[in-house]
């Protein structure tokens, strides 16, 4: 398993983990158990493409542990797909579940390609090939995927499609993320974004900062969109917001309905008139109230963490703050952090709901759905603040002790089969 600590991403989580479970005085024998990956698979399979020729793509899926329950964790369509990183995402994935207080372990899964370069009819070769390699290891008692980047509703529709007809009978419980007309549930594709507002709010009223709130976005994908959007209509100003197409800013704010015109009729950022184009990390540091970046891993280094000028960081995506960068950040008072494992929470506590209700065959109405989110995350949000105030750490510290504490005392329970 050493090999893994070779990737950034990998190495980052263990550099968490091996900290918060010096904090915990965690047994060296739990450490062990609860730290590794307990099952990695990785696969390589042709797909036909449309000029008829064979082009092989390479796959993984981890399961990080199953002490819990069943592994729950999105599927990656993306050019820098790695085991290693794929293994980080599903370690915070674990923590994630347990401090929400979900039956399950975490899991990852992807594919090196790039679905921006593909046709439908190559995606759909890809999609179902790739599950047809999963399907002795998921399974709605076993392991559910879900949409990350590069995938969406339409390739978990695939995939289940796919297990059923491997099995010979609909099961809508093997993934979520899927269309509500096959068995998805309402609200799930809002999800994330939502989850982020809510506790960009919650945070608000925590720190007490009145007037419009001056927010940036770094990602304008599902997630950080649909946070823009959530924000926006309750009076925040977007005064910046960024993409792999370019990164936008303008201290006035951006009409948030034109930019998603434009983005939707061009497919990108860069060009909009009502806003400067910037650098993207520049941008990082521009002035706002809140900083939410919702894009990718290892964002957020140690140059820039000295030079934010936000008053919240909301972290939208996985593991978008490295460890050096934390440490800068756990000296400074003046930015309070939602973390990664916490802040992002609401995909997989709604997927968690879309697997209740495929599982019963009973399905919510929206508001049950929200709801049900904002009592989980609000209640969560709670914890994490006051394991932080009482122990003296930062919030990110709570949250990862609140998620790892919860993990290596059901694996304590459980014991080790001879």
């Amino acid at each position: 398993m050493d090999f893994l600590l070779s990737d950034p991403t990998f190495s980052m989580a263990c550099k968490q983990f091996d900290r918060v479970a010096q904090f915990l005085d965690l047994p060296e024998k739990t450490q062990k158990i609860i730290k590794w990956p307990q099952r990695s698979l990785s696969v390589t399979f042709p797909v036909k493409m449309d000029d008829g020729k064979i082009k092989m793509f390479s796959g993984y899926r981890v399961q990080h542990h199953l002490a819990l329950g069943p592994t729950k964790g999105g599927i990656r369509f993306d050019p820098d797909v790695t085991l290693g990183e794929i293994s980080a995402l599903a370690m915070w994935m674990s923590w994630k579940c347990a401090l929400v207080g979900l039956p399950f372990g975490g899991a990852k899964g992807g594919v090196c390609c790039n679905p921006m370069e593909m046709s439908k009819k190559e995606l759909e070769g890809l999609t179902r090939r790739y599950t047809q390699e999963l399907i002795p290891f998921i399974g709605p008692q076993k392991d559910i995927p879900a949409p990350d980047i590069g995938t969406n509703e339409q390739i978990m529709a695939w995939m289940m499609d796919t297990y059923s007809m491997q099995v010979g009978y609909p099961v809508p419980g093997v993934v979520t993320g899927k269309p509500v007309t096959i068995g998805g549930s309402l609200g799930r594709r809002e999800a994330t974004g939502r989850g982020v507002a809510f506790l960009v709010k919650k945070a608000i009223e925590f720190l007490k900062i009145s007037g419009p709130l001056r927010i940036i976005v770094q990602g304008f994908g599902n997630v950080g969109s649909v946070c823009a959007y959530q924000l926006v209509k309750e009076g925040a100003i977007l005064v910046g917001v960024s993409d792999l197409t370019g990164a936008l800013y303008n201290p006035k704010g951006i009409d948030y309905l034109r930019l998603v015109a434009y983005k939707e009729k061009t497919g990108r950022l860069s060009g909009f008139s009502g806003a400067d184009e910037m650098d993207g990390v520049e941008l990082l540091c521009q002035h706002c109230d809140v900083l939410i970046p919702a894009a990718k891993e290892r964002v957020i280094t140690e140059g820039i963490a000295e030079k934010l000028r936000c008053r919240i960081l909301a972290e939208g995506a996985n593991g978008p703050t490295t460890p050096e960068a934390d440490s800068i950040l756990e000296q400074r008072d003046d930015i309070f952090i939602i973390p990664d494992i916490l802040c992002n929470s609401g995909g997989v506590i709604v997927s968690y709901f879309e697997w209740v209700q495929d599982m019963q065959s009973y399905f919510w109405s929206e508001a049950e759905v929200f709801n049900a989110l904002c009592r989980i995350l609000s209640g969560a949000l709670n914890s994490v603040m006051q394991f932080s105030h009482q122990k003296k750490v930062s919030t990110r510290i709570a949250a990862l002790s609140l998620g790892i504490k919860k993990v290596a005392e059901a694996k304590e329970m459980r014991g080790i089969f001879p």
